[in-house]
């Protein structure tokens, strides 16, 4: 075997002669944030969700390792699966909703903060990102799957992505 000195493809891209243009979200994009805050109101059964909110059109990279929820759904054996309404991407092609194509069962049986990453191995070999292409932004969605929201029960962070 022998040592090796490569280049991720991004910084091939940007040391090409000529330059090959990068998407933004790849190299030298913009962070931007989604605050959310969220107060349940009135008790909600299994499957009940809330809507964080909605990135901006155009192409989005959520930077899913960097976002961070604090989740006080107070129910016993609660997961909350994080995911997408449907939209219609770049392509003026329909995308279906999925209700855990970002997190699936996150468990938030305790009280407390945490990482959005989740364990979907899509999302681990991208780096604990996602990419969104829409032609009108996509709605995030936090949903409940398996019991119930208690009236009261908290949902409050912040999502960071890429974007310009």
């Amino acid at each position: 075997m022998a040592v090796t000195t490569q280049k991720t493809t991004e910084y091939t891209n940007a040391t090409a002669d000529p330059v090959v243009n990068n998407e933004s979200t790849e190299y030298q994009g913009r962070l931007r944030v989604m605050f959310f805050t969220h107060d349940q109101d009135g008790a909600g059964d299994a499957t009940s969700s809330v809507a964080i909110g909605k990135l901006p059109a155009g192409r989005v990279r959520v930077l899913l390792g960097l976002s961070r929820m604090y989740c006080n759904w107070t129910t016993a054996s609660a997961t909350l699966d994080l995911g997408w309404d449907a939209y219609t991407d770049g392509d003026n092609t329909a995308v279906a909703a999925d209700p855990d194509g970002l997190i699936d069962g996150l468990s938030v049986d305790t009280a407390g903060y945490f990482n959005m990453e989740g364990a979907l191995a899509g999302i681990k070999a991208t780096g604990g990102t996602y990419v969104f292409q829409s032609m009108g932004g996509v709605v995030v969605r936090a949903t409940s799957q398996d019991t119930a929201i208690a009236d009261g029960d908290d949902l409050v962070g912040y999502i960071v992505y890429v974007i310009d």
